[in-house]
């Protein structure tokens, strides 16, 4: 009821957000081929994250498993949390570990999010130089800055403390527990926890420069497809100013009441793009364009990655305890 209601509500943003599709032509055609490049790399630098917390070396079950993922989180609501779980489940059928691969999946999503969080410290030398930064972008980047320091905080944290893993794993088993009816019941999952995280923080401690790197990556690769974009159509941006557009964008997308924070990614992205100076109708074609290569474009690549991967492992096992 509540992603309904949302989608009626921003039903208006989309529809003026689709409608720029009748100046797609004004698209440069030399620009395509790099945007979707850009695109492709932001899903690599995941990819190769993910590989780095599942510690393992195969690539075929981590890009299968989280393409279908995200075609499953751009298609329910839930904040990211429903396609985390499809991969999830996923990686248990290709004979990973189940507390393995959901504390993987999670570390690397805590990174990611964390590094999003930080991008508009990039911006700070800029607007210290001089760079005007309307008030909503500037509210956007403070309440990017605050979060940011907050999920630091937790991540350091879980990874150095014994402790509040604990207390998380006792209260996930409690949950599980009381919803699990007529099955056996989820024993030692704290311990589970808590020996995967030391293995998941030895890896990463080991390989912390690429880790970041992956991160950042994910985000640098996805904000240079907006910014490749705007001078696709002709646009003037300040890069500076686009980067706080898109961080704002990419916050809203974390919403957990529409599929991918539909709606308010299209609205959102559309307003703060055209704070940074750019026309309104230039802002809903970079909308568009945007939109088109990171949220619909990956979805069908999604459903052929889940057929793939289904030939592979055809049959689902049972979620093993230990």
């Amino acid at each position: 009821m509540i992603t309904a209601a949302c989608l009626y509500l921003f039903a208006p943003s989309i529809a003026e957000v689709f409608e720029a599709s009748r100046k797609l032509g004004e698209v440069h055609p030399a620009a395509i081929p790099a945007i979707l490049l850009l695109e492709s790399a932001s899903f690599a630098c995941t990819w190769v994250l993910q590989r780095m917390a599942l510690r393992t070396h195969g690539w075929f079950p981590v890009v299968t498993t989280q393409l279908a993922g995200n075609f499953f989180n751009r298609i329910t609501p839930g904040g990211g949390a429903t396609g985390t779980a499809l991969q999830a489940r996923m990686l248990v059928d290709a004979g990973f570990n189940a507390t393995k691969a959901g504390t993987a999946i999670t570390v690397q999503s805590l990174l990611i999010t964390a590094t999003v969080l930080a991008l508009p410290v990039f911006a700070l030398p800029a607007i210290i130089l001089g760079t005007s930064v309307p008030g909503s972008l500037a509210e956007a980047a403070g309440i990017g800055m605050v979060v940011f320091a907050l999920m630091a905080g937790v991540i350091a944290l879980l990874l150095a403390r014994r402790r509040p893993l604990l207390a998380v794993g006792r209260t996930i088993q409690w949950t599980v527990n009381k919803v699990r009816f007529r099955r056996p019941p989820v024993t030692g999952l704290p311990e589970r926890l808590v020996g995967e995280r030391n293995e998941i923080r030895r890896t990463l401690g080991e390989r912390w420069v690429q880790a970041v790197g992956a991160a950042v990556g994910r985000w640098a690769f996805e904000y240079l497809v907006l910014l490749v974009t705007l001078y696709a159509i002709g646009a003037s941006p300040d890069m500076w100013l686009v980067l706080l557009a898109f961080v704002a964008a990419s916050l809203l997308a974390m919403v957990p009441f529409t599929p991918g924070g539909l709606g308010f990614v299209e609205a959102g992205l559309a307003g703060t793009l055209a704070l940074s100076g750019i026309t309104t109708a230039e802002a809903l074609l970079a909308t568009l364009v945007f939109r088109l290569m990171s949220f619909w474009l990956p979805m069908p690549v999604g459903i052929v990655a889940w057929f793939a991967f289904r030939r592979r492992y055809p049959r689902a096992r049972e979620i093993t305890q230990g």
